[in-house]
């Protein structure tokens, strides 16, 4: 395996992301065990190891069949205006949202993007629903048995990566990222500068395919200090 150098808004060259293949994860597998298998050999104490939001999700059984939502007419007619590419363009994930936060919000929301459009502003709708559609990811399509499945947030993120990091030795990161180029750190365990991490993170190197390498090593072999860790 080859390592990709990151070289993410000035970041040393001494910051390299190797992504890190597994198996396919199931639900109530023990994490320490399933990630300590996987990055032994290549992850030094003092390194980030970054997980895909997605993994510990499944792990811990928190995802639903579509078939198993019924979308109701509200979320049939948003989904179809929605961006092709967008979670809510899967009339069963944005049942999933009405259902959280109710049909109210949902169309409030849908009128201030309609009127910000109108204004040349992007982004009303998902600013006012945040965390709700953060917090699910639509069907990917890729790897069986979840390909038909809709994947909600990790519980307690921070919780999860701090466990993980003192049973491995390693930092944590629980990490949502795209090839869009947008990355979150909706987990980290202490003394992780997780702005850092999202840096790191921006050209995917894990991917969203088929890659099934829901890890990422952020390895630093540079000098002095990991920029990732904060003292």
């Amino acid at each position: 395996m080859i390592p990709v150098a990151v070289r993410e808004s000035g970041l040393p060259e001494g910051l390299v992301a190797i992504p890190v293949r597994t198996r396919l994860i199931a639900p109530n597998d023990d994490l320490a065990v399933l990630v300590g298998d996987a990055i032994r050999g290549i992850a030094q104490p003092g390194d980030v190891v970054a997980i895909a939001e997605t993994g510990v999700a499944i792990a811990q059984s928190r995802f639903i069949a579509a078939e198993a939502i019924r979308p109701s007419p509200l979320a049939l007619a948003l989904s179809r205006h929605a961006d092709p590419m967008a979670t809510v363009s899967q009339p069963e994930s944005l049942q999933l949202v009405i259902d959280q936060v109710g049909a109210r919000k949902v169309v409030w929301a849908a009128v201030a993007h309609v009127f910000g459009r109108l204004r040349g502003r992007r982004g009303a709708f998902y600013e006012i629903l945040g965390e709700a559609i953060a917090a699910i990811d639509g069907y990917t399509g890729t790897m069986p048995p979840y390909e038909r499945a809709i994947v909600l947030g990790p519980a307690e993120p921070d919780r999860v990566a701090t466990e993980l990091a003192e049973a491995l030795g390693v930092h944590v990161a629980i990490v949502d990222a795209n090839d869009l180029r947008r990355t979150k750190a909706l987990g980290a365990s202490p003394h992780l500068d997780r702005a850092a991490v999202e840096r790191a993170l921006l050209s995917n190197p894990g991917g969203n395919g088929d890659e099934q390498t829901p890890i990422v090593v952020l390895a630093w072999r540079g000098e002095g200090p990991n920029p990732l860790v904060t003292p």
